[in-house]
């Protein structure tokens, strides 16, 4: 393995920040610091895709960015700074796009069938929809659509969509003609509960790979392990591995195959989970490490009396833990957007019943009704085979179960015993976990319920808020035993809102009587704006958002209102959407920005908050740069970054504005992040220093002490002395000021505020 990164700077590359983009921003880029570049997807995307993540060739670098040429010269470019390459790697899914041509080997597969040679490649259930594909792509049921359908000698178009047709059916009727195929056109409303192949969650535009199978493994990532090769690239950062049928072989694979290149994987951590010890990588994407930053600097007791009032402020009278069990149940009942893939789990347990008489008998509704319970309350995001459990299934079969209950979770178990039905009963039921976590929780229940929104993030844990000092340090001692090369992060492409936006939410936490009188004035100005259609859950998430982003336009405040309804799936929804209801909640989002006297208040407020929120912002980024693990910045980051959920978070980064124009807080920040990046990597021992409520305070190594700020309101108002005993004589990094010994860190915090 090359030298690992000592930290990361995460670009997103699209059609409007290409390759080349990114080699115009090398000198600054080099300057903060950094060792490698992060950047988003390489492969070729659907056309226009601002993510990268619908790969559509896995031959191709893509054009659209600059293609392999634009890499090979990126890589010379940054080599001469000093700077190397890691490159996101997507092995769960591929798009399906529009048109269906785009991805070749799908094409192949829809012209041909389950004798394509790349019927392996996708994880399709020939099994079931009479041995077809269903594709939900019709706007209506197939029969009012009919005359939209033309045929145009080997193809079958339906608007911009286009598929292949089977050999000899070209000349066929129209009706003859579809029931022909391999593939079944079907209203895009049937997905949910008849989809008959895997997808990327609940997205059926994406299509599920079976990269367990080597020669798939080699066909997708032939390309970006030749470029790691011949030292283009020098680590990888792995896409959704819960989605794969056994993230552990893969990443053994990934690892044989790269010459053990620096890895990490975008794995989920919930609650006390850790990653598997011996999965062969150096860690997650870092968002255990912003569960603990974020969690550290809230005050989790103002936190919690946050919630009573958001409930007397709403009416909801809930809990995180209750939305999250309602979030999962409802996308597995029987009209679920997750409906299809405990479908498909329910029809191998018949099989697997079919197979061995000793386990049938299970009626597909009660089997149905169990697997629901089991995912709305399981712990983790979901479970993993170890080769522990592989070697000592056949000790751990027990007798027939007694109910279906039983029955189903020992199935999930491996102690069934053996057999090919039964390892994908277990593989897919993972997979299967694994999203109905994200789309239960992180996609449902934390768009319903947001006492304070900044606890409602990727790896999250809103139903326990705060971390304690004693327990962030044990993590970071952790981390260092264990993971000292995971990645570390604060904002990322996916975070719901920025490290600076959730920073001024934190401070929420230390005012809530002082919050939800603001909020009781704030609607009452609005009185005369209120639509009866909207209501005070939304009000009050419309309130935090205009906190957490201020000063933000009509057009982006109505875009991420719009996609928190949508996804709460409680007034409306993506599949069914109420436009009058979110006219109305458009309406009233406009209506307060252009109402002065509301604009005024909110404005003042959100400047009596930026003393705090500035402390909460450098303080998370010294921590974020200095704990264990390697940081990875997310474009932007190192300046002030106020954004909200994707797209919002994935515009393109301006680079070339000049420092001196840049404001105080910028230059501040900047200043933290480079000097704090500069520092002689890696950084030694990790070892907690005591410091009392509202300092975070380790020394790495014996001549670097970090210092940070936590709870900066409440400081601020008790005022009490905060004294740090440091022996022997030290210089603040940060202002070039000298101490001996004892260190007054309130003056000291002051100081390195203005």
């Amino acid at each position: 393995m090359t030298s690992p990164p000592t930290a990361s700077y995460r670009l997103q590359l699209q059609p409007s920040f290409t390759l080349a983009d990114a080699a115009e921003a090398l000198p600054y880029l080099a300057g903060l610091g950094i060792s490698h570049l992060h950047l988003s997807p390489l492969l070729e995307a659907a056309p226009g895709s601002t993510h990268g993540y619908d790969t559509v060739d896995h031959t191709r670098i893509s054009e659209q960015l600059g293609g392999e040429a634009g890499l090979r010269a990126l890589a010379t470019a940054a080599h001469r700074h000093g700077l190397r390459l890691i490159a996101d790697v997507v092995p769960n899914h591929m798009a399906l796009p529009v048109p269906e041509r785009l991805n070749a080997p799908l094409w192949q597969v829809l012209r041909d069938g389950p004798e394509s040679p790349f019927a392996h490649w996708f994880d399709i259930d020939w099994a079931a929809q009479g041995g077809r594909i269903l594709l939900p792509v019709l706007g209506e049921r197939l029969g009012a659509v009919l005359d939209q359908l033309t045929v145009d000698q080997d193809t079958l178009r339906y608007h911009d969509h286009v598929f292949p047709l089977r050999p000899g059916t070209e000349r066929l009727p129209l009706t003859t003609l579809l029931s022909r195929q391999h593939y079944r056109l079907a209203w895009w409303r049937l997905a949910g509960t008849e989809l008959n192949y895997r997808r990327f969650f609940n997205i059926s535009e994406l299509i599920a790979l079976r990269v367990e199978d080597p020669r798939v493994f080699q066909a997708t990532h032939g390309l970006l392990l030749r470029l790691r090769e011949e030292g283009v690239l020098d680590g990888f950062r792995v896409d959704h591995p819960d989605g794969l049928a056994d993230p552990r072989a893969y990443l053994s694979r990934l690892a044989e195959s790269s010459g053990h290149a620096y890895t990490v994987v975008e794995k989920i951590l919930t609650g006390q989970e850790r990653l598997p010890e011996d999965w062969p990588c150096a860690g997650t994407t870092g968002y255990d490490a912003l569960r603990h930053i974020d969690g550290v600097l809230t005050d989790g007791a103002g936190a919690r009396r946050l919630t009573e009032l958001y409930t007397e402020y709403t009416g909801l009278a809930s809990s995180a833990a209750e939305q999250a069990r309602i979030g999962r149940a409802g996308l597995t009942g029987p009209s679920g957007e997750l409906a299809a893939e405990l479908n498909r789990l329910v029809r191998l347990a018949e099989r697997i019943g079919a197979e061995e008489p000793a386990l049938a008998d299970h009626a597909p509704l009660t089997v149905r009704a169990a697997l629901r319970d089991l995912l709305t309350h399981y712990p983790v995001y979901r479970p993993y085979r170890s080769p522990v459990d592989q070697a000592d299934q056949a000790d751990q079969a027990v007798s027939a179960p007694t109910s279906t209950e039983e029955f189903v979770e020992l199935l999930t178990q491996g102690r069934l015993g053996s057999g090919p039905l039964k390892e994908e009963f277990r593989d897919r039921f993972a997979q299967s976990a694994a999203a109905v976590a994200a789309k239960g929780v992180e996609d449902t229940a934390f768009y319903r319920w947001y006492p304070l929104l900044s606890l409602n993030e990727v790896g999250g844990d809103p139903a326990h808020p705060g971390v304690e000092p004693a327990d962030f340090h044990r993590w970071c001692e952790s981390i260092q035993r264990h993971w000292p090369l995971t990645m570390t992060a604060l904002s990322t492409h996916d975070t719901k809102r920025s490290a600076d936006a959730r920073a001024r939410l934190a401070v929420l936490a230390e005012l809530p009587e002082r919050w939800a009188a603001e909020c009781r004035h704030w609607s009452a100005l609005a009185v005369g704006l209120w639509d009866a259609s909207a209501d005070r859950n939304v009000e009050w998430l419309l309130w935090q958002t205009l906190v957490a982003a201020w000063p933000i336009s009509v057009e982006r405040l109505q875009q991420v209102l719009l996609k928190s309804i949508r996804e709460a799936k409680l007034a409306t929804s993506w599949t069914a959407q109420d436009a009058a209801y979110e006219s109305a909640v458009a309406r009233y989002a406009a209506a307060v920005l252009t109402t002065p006297e509301l604009t005024a208040r909110i404005g003042a407020f959100v400047e009596s908050l930026e003393p705090y929120a500035r402390s909460n912002s450098l303080s998370a980024a010294l921590l974020h740069l200095t704990m264990p693990g390697v940081p990875d910045l997310y474009q932007g980051s190192e300046r002030p970054l106020y954004t909200l959920v994707d797209p919002d978070n994935r515009a393109p980064v301006d680079f070339t504005t000049a420092e001196d124009e840049l404001g105080d807080f910028a230059r501040h920040k900047l200043h933290l992040t480079r000097t704090a990046l500069r520092l002689p990597r890696p950084l030694g021992h990790y070892r907690p220093l005591p410091a009392g409520d509202h300092l975070i305070a380790y020394q790495r190594g014996p001549d670097l002490t970090v210092l940070a700020t936590r709870l900066p309101y409440t400081r601020a108002r008790r005022g009490e002395p905060a004294v740090l005993e440091l022996p022997g004589r030290w210089r603040d990094l940060l202002t070039d000021r000298r101490y001996d010994g004892t260190v007054d860190t309130i003056a000291l915090l002051a100081r390195e505020a203005s």
